[in-house]
């Protein structure tokens, strides 16, 4: 008996000497991953401030497939929120209290443990880069008494466990985002009559393969100078491809913009004034990147080659901007119309 009261006594003193050192212990945590992501500050801020994205790159739902998510009223900015349950990863819900375009968003985020609701503030940091995006994924919080004590046991930190997830959230955030950047298609519009009509424009010669950087300068230059001289523009701005030397990789080409009347430059201008008369075309639409703009244009010239017609050596064929990297961040909403005149049937 004496050496159970002993025992007793030595697991009591045990217990309460864990309990000082558990209760003692600091329960603030910080979680924190960095990660370059090759795309638009906008693009990757408007990804994570979606939660309907959120099951295509996160983690944890990837790792189960009984997850139920069931989203709230708002599913986008401040308010918004979804919530999820499952036998391997329980249940919890995240809310966004503040989203800053395209910079920052705070979240909370609770979860359902066998010690209780625990919450804890997450949050995420968009930094451009250039082309690209720092983007910080952060969370911090306090663990309760059983938490603490729980994780005394364990062979892992809080941290030691949760920033792998964390790097593995950002490495499919890249691919979905990736994916969806190069997401494209080329759509053959058919035959119609272009209306034509006055623009200006500015002309300029270059390797084929720089005629993608050059033409936004040229875009602009021409729009500044009809701001002002105060030249009234009609529709989108376009590109009027004035020679095409596939042999020799040259282009020569004019950026334009319309105008609903004739225009008398001076002399020394730059800009001109032009005339595009009406005109029978092929019409095709390319949404996605300018890169996929050559697929676009052979798809264009083989249809005219199955269809038996035949473009216009005298006219210019051109490519009109309806949306573009001034509109939207990613290029897969770009609109890009290509018009090739074609000759009148007999």
């Amino acid at each position: 008996m004496k050496i159970l009261k002993y025992l007793f006594f030595l697991l009591l003193i045990f217990i309460i000497g864990a309990s000082i050192y558990i209760a003692t212990k600091d329960g603030k945590f910080q979680i924190e991953q960095q990660q370059m992501l090759a795309a638009p500050q906008e693009v990757v801020f408007n990804e994570v401030n979606d939660f309907t994205t959120w099951n295509s790159w996160e983690p944890w739902s990837r790792e189960t497939d009984d997850m139920i998510i069931k989203y709230g009223d708002k599913t986008k900015g401040e308010g918004a929120s979804y919530s999820w349950k499952s036998e391997k990863m329980g249940e919890g819900e995240i809310t966004t209290l503040k989203a800053n375009p395209y910079t920052s968003i705070d979240q909370k985020i609770s979860f359902a443990t066998p010690f209780g609701d625990s919450s804890s503030d997450v949050y995420w940091e968009f930094e451009k880069q250039g082309d690209s995006t720092l983007v910080t994924w952060g969370m911090n919080g306090e663990q309760s008494f059983m938490e603490k004590a729980a994780f005394t046991f364990q062979d892992q930190s809080l941290s030691e466990m949760m920033l792998p997830m964390f790097k593995k959230g950002l490495d499919n955030l890249q691919a979905k985002i990736t994916e969806e950047m190069e997401a494209y298609s080329v759509n053959i519009d058919g035959i119609t009559q272009h209306g034509g009509g006055y623009y200006m424009y500015m002309t300029t010669a270059s390797k084929i393969s720089q005629v993608s950087e050059r033409m936004d300068a040229m875009i602009e230059e021409v729009g500044s100078y009809m701001e002002n001289n105060n030249i009234e523009k009609a529709g989108n701005p376009f590109i009027l491809y004035n020679q095409w030397n596939e042999d020799q990789g040259t282009a020569i080409y004019s950026a334009a913009w319309f105008t609903p009347s004739e225009v008398v430059t001076p002399a020394e201008s730059s800009v001109l004034n032009g005339y595009m008369p009406k005109q029978r075309t092929l019409k095709t639409t390319l949404k996605g990147d300018y890169k996929n703009l050559k697929e676009a244009w052979d798809a264009s010239y083989a249809y005219l080659q199955k269809n038996s017609l035949k473009a216009d050596a005298n006219s210019e064929a051109f490519e009109v901007y309806l949306k573009g990297p001034d509109d939207t961040a990613n290029p897969a909403e770009w609109i890009t119309q290509l018009y090739i005149p074609i000759m009148e049937e007999k």
